[in-house]
């Protein structure tokens, strides 16, 4: 079942973000986290030595599993980062800085 339609919930109109040049929808109020695991994507950083994929492990902002590149600024949680239309978001390689 839709959890929209469980909820009753009415959002805005979607509107589109871009993932490692992929083209996303988004709703108003989501999250980087939400939209990448409605769209079906779970893994958006590599960890530092071993290049392990990494996506959501806590999901409120307590971990730092969930980094990813948001319009160039990397480090920016995941589960915490509110989408805009436009927003370009790339997988975080390591700390997200030239290592």
């Amino acid at each position: 079942m839709n959890p929209l339609k469980l909820v009753r919930a009415r959002p805005g109109p979607a509107f589109t973000v871009t993932f490692d040049g992929r083209e996303i929808e988004a709703l108003p109020g989501q999250t980087v986290a939400a939209a990448l695991w409605a769209s079906g994507v779970t893994s958006w950083r590599s960890t530092r030595g071993a290049g392990r994929p990494r996506g959501v492990f806590c999901g409120i902002g307590m971990c730092f599993d969930c980094l990813v590149v948001v319009n160039d600024r990397p480090n920016q949680r995941a589960c915490l980062a509110p989408l805009r239309p436009g927003d370009v978001i790339r997988t975080q390689q390591g700390t997200g800085h030239d290592d």
